[in-house]
């Protein structure tokens, strides 16, 4: 592994999943990480993403740098060829190459401006990271994806499935602000990649980049696509085509106890923060279906089996991580 941007960096997802879970199995330190130093970059807020990835990084011995890039550092310009006479001072070709001198393995956490939809698909940010950085760089959520909360989610249904195939359902819920798609389009992709029967529910107007889609069952109908699901994610997110736009907050899609009745007993889901009696009631949240906390804490352990990924030597990047 190179580096951790999308799904689309992972050989073996099966492998990892299950290195992943040998190393929650363990739970002992290792010394892969000794004298290796991980820098976090966050251009936004995070609680789960930035103190998982600090533990997993201690966990394998790495030394841990944490920078709120959007507060403490010089504004970046991302533009190649700019004429930098704004309130820019710092390019992202200086900034990532200097960083690459201090650390080992570069983290960083992008929102999208949810204005755009173009300038968020080109991810700027993460993009310009991974070109301009010599050492390998991992996406703690960008414009479109998370796939460290997409790992984890792959994660904790494999690790808690009671049947071989179970149904899983990804169902949209109601939320006052608007939200990325970033965490529904990386649970998507990871749910197309293990066995499982894959089914997205959300309103009219809600329904996700058809790129990433592709043939996974669209359902209009929350009820209808909730009956015998074995794993509800509860996730809101604001609209692709009219995009980053609140279209409804048709408070019937929240998730009540009544909708997981619908379900075979189902565990439920979701990355957290979560919104209590807008996105999921009460009653759910506080009951054995929930596995939020579960979920929350395999966030360690994903990012703890994709650091020891990069940490390994590579045979295109030979043994750099060694001898820097």
């Amino acid at each position: 592994m190179e580096n951790y941007i999308s799904i689309s960096d992972i050989d073996d997802l099966q492998e990892l999943i299950a290195e992943a879970l040998q190393l929650k199995k363990d739970n002992t330190a290792a010394n892969l990480g000794k004298g290796k130093t991980l820098g976090m970059l966050f251009f936004n807020p995070s609680l789960r993403t930035r103190l998982s990835t600090e533990k997993a990084a201690k966990l394998l011995g790495m030394d841990v740098m944490v920078m709120n890039a959007d507060k403490d550092g010089w504004a970046l310009e991302f533009e190649d060829g700019a004429i930098m006479n704004s309130d820019k001072a710092e390019h992202i070709k200086e900034a990532a190459a200097v960083l690459s001198q201090y650390c080992d393995i570069i983290a960083v956490r992008a929102f999208p401006g949810l204005k755009d939809r173009e300038k968020d698909q080109a991810e700027i940010v993460m993009n310009s990271f991974r070109k301009y950085a010599s050492v390998p760089v991992i996406n703690l959520e960008s414009a479109t994806g998370h796939p460290l909360q997409g790992l984890t989610d792959a994660i904790t249904i494999m690790e808690l499935q009671q049947v071989k195939k179970p149904k899983v359902v990804l169902t949209w819920a109601p939320h006052p602000r608007a939200l990325p798609q970033s965490v529904p389009n990386s649970f998507v992709e990871f749910m197309q990649n293990i066995d499982v029967e894959f089914i997205i529910t959300n309103p009219e107007g809600y329904d996700l980049d058809p790129q990433i889609v592709k043939n996974t069952t669209v359902v209009h109908d929350q009820d209808t696509a909730l009956k015998d699901a074995d794993f509800v994610y509860v996730k809101n997110w604001s609209s692709f085509n009219d995009y980053g736009k609140i279209l409804t907050e048709d408070k019937s899609w929240t998730f009540s106890g009544d909708k997981l009745e619908l379900t075979n007993n189902a565990k439920v889901m979701h990355c957290l923060p979560v919104r209590r009696n807008v996105v999921i009631n009460d009653e759910v949240l506080d009951s054995e279906n929930a596995v939020v906390i579960h979920q929350a804490n395999n966030r360690t352990f994903a990012a703890q089996a994709v650091l020891q990924r990069l940490l390994a030597p590579s045979p295109r990047r030979g043994s750099y991580l060694r001898e820097k």
